[in-house]
């Protein structure tokens, strides 16, 4: 059996086009992600990455004392299209906090799994395109120890599937993933094994954060 360790990037910059960039927080997160690795003598065979701004970002400073381990660019682990789901609804930065934002966000979400949601990337379509990327990892050699660094959804999707969950259920996993999480799967190529969930002991009580 082989391991995968899915790290959800660190905190990015407030929720706008150009957001896909870490936070000062968010990079103190990715460092001390790479220190904790260190400390405790923990290594990977692979590496594989989202494309996005604020996945490679983490993976960077995360894995800046191991320049051998260059990630595996791969967009099936990218995160859903949250701006096009919030397509015609008010923007972020009008609502007076994030618990207000966040229940605009949850109704969007839910009308988009049943399939309204416009034209952006359907559910179905993410969905599948996730479980792709990880058909491309469990297709490899057996016995590695993989890393990925992708976002909330994602991991949503690899535990959903890996308990053999409703589709759905993927979103009341996605709302609970803290930014730098470690998230641990056991795998083969027809099997995928959740271990742990979530987990931010690498990081200071003030460098947990959701969003």
């Amino acid at each position: 059996m082989s391991t995968l360790t899915v790290v959800r990037h660190a905190q990015a910059r407030p929720f706008e086009k150009i957001s896909d960039c870490l936070s000062e927080t968010g990079e103190k997160q990715s460092r001390d992600l790479g220190e904790y690795w260190s400390r405790a003598g923990i290594g990977f065979d692979e590496v594989w990455c989202g494309a996005l701004t604020r996945h490679c970002q983490t993976a960077a400073l995360a894995l800046s004392g191991s320049p051998g381990n260059a990630p595996r660019i791969a967009p099936e682990f990218n995160e859903y299209d949250a701006e096009g789901i919030l397509r015609g609804y008010p923007p972020p930065s009008s609502f007076p906090d994030n618990r207000a934002f966040q229940k605009t966000f949850e109704i969007a979400m839910e009308r988009w799994i049943l399939g309204d949601a416009g034209e952006c990337e359907t559910f179905a379509a993410f969905h599948a395109r996730v479980l792709q990327g990880l058909k491309r990892i469990q297709d490899g050699a057996p016995n590695r120890r993989v890393l990925l660094f992708t976002s909330g959804g994602p991991v949503g999707v690899l535990v959903q599937t890996a308990l053999g969950a409703p589709e759905r259920s993927f979103l009341d996993v996605n709302w609970r993933v803290r930014n730098c999480s470690i998230s641990e799967f056991v795998f083969s190529r027809d099997r995928l094994s959740l271990d742990s969930f979530n987990a931010v002991s690498h990081l200071d009580p003030s460098l947990q954060t959701f969003r």
